[in-house]
C-alpha cells in the first residue's frame, strides 16, 4: 500500500474506532487493515491507536495526526474528483442506500444505466425501509419515500411526488362490498404498512372533508412487497405507493377503491450527510436518478 492508502485506512479505523468495522467499509480483510495502520504507524515512529480486547481508542498523538490530516485528504479527494470530472472521467465508490421496494423494481435499471455511462464508478447499495443514521452509517446519499425531512443535520432534495392509491382484491371486495366512502372502511381489515410493522393513521382527504382511518389492528408489515401480497391474498384494504401496486391493478389482482379521497403527499427524496459540497460523482448520479425517475420511468 502507498502512504496515502495508508492514511485512508487509518482514518477510516479512527472514525469506525474498529478494526473489523473499517475493514468491512473499505472491502478489506481486517489483517489487512491492522498491516496498514501497523505500516503507518512504524513510518511515523508514533503509535496512533490503543487496542484492548472490548475497543479501539485514538492516542493523543493519534487523535492530532487525524485533525490535521483529514482535511487535507479531503481536499485532495476533492481536487482529484474535480479534475477528472472536468475530462469526463469520474470515479470512486457510491455508497447508496434506498428502500427495498424502489431497489427491487427501479434500482437496478438505475444502476445499470448509470455505469454504463461512468465505468470507472463502483456502487454500493444497501436496502432499508426503516430511516437510517446517514452519517454514521457512512453514505454517501439516501433514496427515501417520505414526508418532509425532520432532521436539519442532513441535505435534502425533493425528487418528485409519490402517488399512493388504496387497494383490495376482487374476492375481498366481493365478499364484504365496495366502500363508497372512508366510514365504510372495516378497520380491522385495515393492513398498516409501517416502518416499525406497528399501526398507521390514513387520514384521507375529499371535497374539503377529511377522514381518518386506523389500520394494522390485525395485519401489519413493514415492507410493500409484503403489504401488498396480503392485500391480493384477500386480507383486506392497503394503502400503497402505485409504483409498487401497477402491475397487479394491471393483471387484475387488485382493485383500487374510494380514488377521491387521497392520502398526504408523499415525496421520493435525496438525502445527504452535511457536505460542504455534493462531491461530483454523488452529483451525477443524484441527476441520473432524477432523470430517470421522471422522464424515463416515470414513478
Amino acid at each position: 500500500m502507498s502512504d496515502l492508502d495508508d492514511i485512508k485506512v487509518f482514518l477510516a479505523v479512527a472514525k469506525e474506532r474498529s478494526f473489523v468495522a473499517a475493514a468491512r467499509q473499505l472491502s478489506m480483510t481486517a489483517s489487512s487493515v491492522t498491516r496498514s495502520v501497523g505500516a503507518l504507524e512504524q513510518r511515523l515512529g508514533v503509535q496512533l491507536f490503543l487496542r484492548t480486547t472490548r475497543q479501539v481508542s485514538l492516542t493523543s498523538a493519534g487523535a492530532v495526526y487525524a485533525a490535521r490530516i483529514e482535511p487535507l485528504i479531503k481536499a485532495f479527494e476533492e481536487a482529484t474528483e474535480q479534475v477528472r470530472a472536468e475530462e469526463g472521467h469520474l470515479a470512486g465508490l457510491i455508497r447508496l442506500n434506498g428502500p427495498l421496494s424502489l431497489g427491487q423494481r427501479i434500482l437496478p435499471d438505475v444502476i445499470s444505466g448509470f455505469l454504463v455511462e461512468n465505468p470507472a464508478i463502483s456502487v454500493s447499495l444497501s436496502l432499508t425501509d426503516r430511516f437510517i443514521d446517514i452519517v454514521s452509517d457512512s453514505f454517501d446519499l439516501a433514496i427515501r419515500i417520505s414526508e418532509q425531512p425532520r432532521d436539519k443535520s442532513t441535505i435534502w432534495r425533493k425528487v418528485r411526488p409519490i402517488r399512493r392509491v388504496l387497494v383490495a382484491s376482487p374476492g375481498y371486495l366481493a365478499e364484504n362490498g365496495i366502500p363508497k366512502t372512508p366510514d365504510d372502511l372495516n378497520e380491522a381489515a385495515c393492513i398498516a404498512y409501517d416502518e416499525e410493522a406497528l399501526s398507521e393513521t390514513w387520514e384521507l382527504t375529499f371535497a374539503g372533508k377529511t377522514r381518518k382511518v386506523h389500520a394494522g389492528r390485525k395485519l401489519a408489515g413493514n415492507n410493500g412487497e409484503f403489504t401488498a401480497r396480503l392485500a391480493e391474498t384477500g386480507n383486506g384494504v392497503a394503502l400503497l405507493p402505485m409504483f409498487i401496486v401497477e402491475k397487479s391493478l394491471a393483471d387484475g389482482l387488485l382493485v383500487q377503491i374510494l380514488p377521491d379521497w387521497q392520502p398526504p403527499e408523499l415525496w421520493l427524496t435525496l438525502y445527504y450527510p452535511p457536505y460542504e459540497k455534493l462531491p461530483m460523482r454523488v452529483a451525477k448520479f443524484s441527476d441520473f436518478f432524477e432523470n430517470f425517475v421522471t422522464a424515463v420511468r416515470p414513478l
